[in-house]
């Protein structure tokens, strides 16, 4: 493996999927560029799905989405209040001397647009008093009942959803940040893929879970997913208990690793490490999930991450932000066969460099 940043776009692949304008099936934040052509019975899917659909939607259509449902109710049962106005004979009479033998069934509708007021009164309960139904008017205490019964049902669906929304777990994962780079690094002479995580707010998060997948496009088109275990430090549970500094996550490349051969320069083939973290969150219990995805060229040779815990002058922790996605490079150790190789062994907290020192081995090499 050479020192440089492995360059996957001057290279040409024979995975004509991966090698078009997008690259990256997931984002770095999380989002997938997966599009689905052809597919039958999408609209209908989407329909049946429509909570999910308002709970994925951008607040500025959500707003426009229920701004229109709102609208949309007042002009149907203003055209419901015009027609029973006109059916009845109210639009032509003088409301304020009508005649003995009629009755009037909502005073005062005598346009469209005194129609559509009434019904904005109606199912906002405003009730300035100047229009009113009849009560010996049966159609319009039965109009009066659907309005009201279903413009309930409206404004409990949107008041869900915008809680829903405004507290689903999704926002807590957008603190979760992870490092643009992932580095390969040497550690007691054997070679490990890292990235970090961090938790950016001062809440932390529990029973942290991280998975990965190696997506290889085959020649037949198929994309090959494989498995790909990380740890973290001694952990042996599979799981953090407790996250608010940040991780620094391990996979041991060795050779039956599948990124062994991959990591190599002279192996052409594209491919993408999707990471997946999962937490709950401590004051709510709920799940919360974060992804992102690494590139070959986004992967480091020998490079190791710069120090991002410290001391402050009172002995606290301090994280410093500002080191999280910067790397140091690290140039492999010249191995001499004739005398003990003197290799730097470095102790870590959790990836990160507290202390150094030197320590001659022999038989060991890189």
């Amino acid at each position: 493996m050479r020192t440089d940043m492995i360059e996957s776009n001057n290279t040409k692949s024979s995975a004509p999927l991966l090698t078009q304008r997008y690259l990256r099936m997931v984002t770095k934040d999380g989002h997938s560029t997966l599009q689905m052509d052809g597919a039958q019975g999408k609209g209908l899917a989407y329909l049946r799905d429509a909570w999910g659909i308002l709970m994925d939607m951008r607040w500025r259509w959500m707003m426009l989405v229920f701004s229109a449902s709102f609208v949309i109710h007042w002009l149907v049962f203003a055209v419901l209040w015009y027609v029973l106005a006109e059916m009845n004979g109210d639009l032509e009479l003088d409301h304020d001397s009508p005649p003995d033998n009629h009755t009037i069934c909502v005073k005062y509708i005598t346009s469209f647009t005194a129609a559509f007021s009434f019904s904005l009164e109606t199912q906002l309960t405003i009730g300035y008093g100047t229009m009113f139904p009849s009560g010996d008017c049966p159609s319009a205490i039965a109009l009066l009942a659907i309005q009201m019964v279903l413009g309930l049902m409206l404004e409990a669906f949107i008041t869900g959803a915008f809680v829903a929304k405004i507290a689903r777990p999704k926002n807590r994962a957008f603190s979760i940040r992870f490092t643009h780079s992932a580095v390969v690094t040497h550690m007691e002479g054997k070679p490990y893929l890292m990235f970090q995580v961090a938790n950016t707010r001062s809440s932390p998060l529990m029973s942290v879970q991280i998975s990965a997948i190696l997506y290889q496009e085959q020649e037949n088109g198929q994309l090959h997913q494989t498995s790909v275990d990380f740890h973290l430090d001694s952990i042996t549970s599979g799981e953090c208990p407790f996250f608010t500094f940040p991780l620094t996550y391990y996979h041991s490349i060795t050779p039956s690793s599948p990124l062994a051969a991959l990591l190599q320069r002279e192996a052409a083939h594209h491919f993408e490490l999707v990471i997946f973290l999962s937490a709950v969150q401590e004051g709510t219990g709920e799940m919360c999930q974060r992804r992102t995805s690494y590139l070959p060229s986004e992967i480091m040779l020998y490079h190791r991450f710069a120090a991002v815990l410290a001391r402050s002058a009172k002995g606290e922790y301090q994280i410093k932000m500002e080191n999280f996605d910067k790397t140091i490079p690290e140039f492999p150790a010249v191995a001499d066969s004739k005398s003990p190789k003197r290799t730097a062994k470095e102790i870590r907290i959790n990836g990160q460099h507290a202390d150094s020192f030197q320590l001659s081995e022999t038989g060991l090499t890189e």
